[in-house]
């Protein structure tokens, strides 16, 4: 008999509500995390042919000096133009999905992580068996990531309106860890999902597209 595939569990939510927190707890517990940032910045790492395909698109005013992306300058590129964003999308998505596909298949485990900041705002492109949102009070996702980046309210506010809302995040949940409170909190939340997790209970095996 042939081992079941693992659940697939897509962890999102958004910008400064404490994902990269509740994915370091997962993996404390020997979850299998597979980050598509990390994913993100290495398809476009120095030297590789996705990043010269996003230089003739976008001009190599995006370069640094030593070569590598100058991803604050490509923000500002894509940042208020949906067609560019549309283009990057087009080139990067392709490559992370592969990637996704690839180490997905090496990790194994009873259950993975997929750690996927703008799955709800990319159609949910990468398939999951369960999505997990982080969710936390909207003033204090505005206050933390002022304090995280160090810019104006206004700044900090306009990145949070090109967001999905949270009540699409929720809508899209299966299940939801509530930060609001401290890092205990959020562990307990882990531990009972990750006990969850190890032991999934499918009506029908479900779709493993990606």
């Amino acid at each position: 008999m042939s081992q079941a595939a693992p659940l697939r569990v897509v962890l999102t939510g958004g910008i400064a509500s404490g994902k990269s927190t509740v994915a370091a707890l997962f993996a404390a517990l020997g979850v299998p995390i597979i980050d598509t940032d990390v994913i993100a910045r290495e398809v476009v790492a120095a030297g590789t042919p996705l990043l010269t395909q996003v230089v003739e698109r976008f001009g190599p005013g995006i370069l640094q000096a030593n070569g590598e992306l100058d991803r604050v300058a490509l923000r500002q590129n894509v940042f208020a133009d949906a067609q560019a964003r549309r283009d990057l999308e087009a080139l990067l998505h392709p490559a992370i999905r592969r990637e996704v596909a690839r180490q997905s298949a090496a990790a194994g485990g009873p259950y993975q992580m997929l750690v996927v900041p703008l799955w709800v705002e990319g159609g949910a492109q990468i398939k999951a068996d369960r999505v997990v949102v982080v969710d936390c009070d909207p003033a204090q996702q505005l206050h933390r990531l002022m304090a995280r980046d160090g810019g104006s309210q206004a700044t900090a506010k306009a990145i949070l309106a090109v967001q999905a809302t949270r009540e699409a995040r929720l809508r899209a949940a299966t299940h939801v860890i509530h930060n609001d409170a401290d890092v205990a909190r959020l562990r307990d939340q882990v531990s009972l999902l990750h006990n969850e997790f190890r032991h999934p209970v499918y009506e029908q095996q479900p779709s493993r597209a990606q």
